[in-house]
């Protein structure tokens, strides 16, 4: 079985000690790191933006998947791939014009991401699917970390993989929000391919044996 590319949201990490943070990331399984963007506007929570996402991509030696739950995101993802961003994702629902936001962070250079809350339907990215590198699937209610998974994201999972392979796309699937060694082979099982983990990550007494656990999953399951 194929293995997760596994992102520690670095959401969860010591703010205090972030520069170490990081550095054990490096030193860790991890593939991706996770950068989770709030505004206060989009979702309720405000977390850091492009000076915190510039100092964690001097340290990081893996590529910054940053996360925009923001209003208008078209307005910043310029100065978030200037900050370090490989991948950006956008969410659905904050985007008036899909397809042009996308093709904006293609020419980037960035892999284009679309996020999609716990009650958004994924038959919402069929005239879109074929231009999305990789879907982000919200497990949680975005806004706050260390929330519990939504059960019926692994259904979610199954249909939009569906749609992926009816469209001949090649979208990664990728899960974010309650990720934990409990639930995650399941979600490999069902089709996904990106696993975000905070808290279960950084909370756990060996962080970096905790990513490599997540990242050999089906080995265990």
């Amino acid at each position: 079985m194929k293995k997760p590319i596994v992102a520690p949201s670095i959401l969860a990490s010591d703010f205090a000690n972030l520069q170490s943070e990081v550095e054990m990331l490096n030193e860790s399984a991890a593939d991706w790191i996770h950068i989770d963007i709030m505004d206060g506007i989009f979702v309720p929570n405000i977390s850091f933006g492009l000076p915190v996402t510039e100092a964690i991509h001097k340290h990081a030696e893996k590529p910054l998947d940053v996360h925009l739950m923001i209003e208008n995101p078209e307005n910043y993802v310029e100065n978030f791939k200037k900050a370090g961003a490989a991948s950006i994702s956008v969410h659905y629902e904050a985007c008036k014009h899909l397809h042009r936001n996308l093709q904006q962070i293609k020419a980037l250079g960035c892999l284009a991401g679309v996020a999609l809350n716990p009650h958004t339907n994924i038959d919402h990215l069929k005239d879109t699917i074929e231009e999305i590198d990789f879907v982000c699937l919200m497990s949680v209610n975005p806004g706050f970390g260390g929330q519990s998974f939504i059960e019926n994201t692994y259904r979610k999972i199954e249909d939009l993989k569906q749609l992926i392979v009816d469209h001949g796309a090649h979208t990664l699937i990728e899960i974010d929000g309650g990720v934990n060694q409990k639930n995650a082979a399941q979600l490999i099982d069902a089709g996904a391919d990106v696993l975000v983990a905070g808290s279960f990550v950084f909370n756990s007494s060996d962080p970096k044996s905790t990513i490599s656990d997540l990242k050999n999953v089906m080995d265990h399951a």
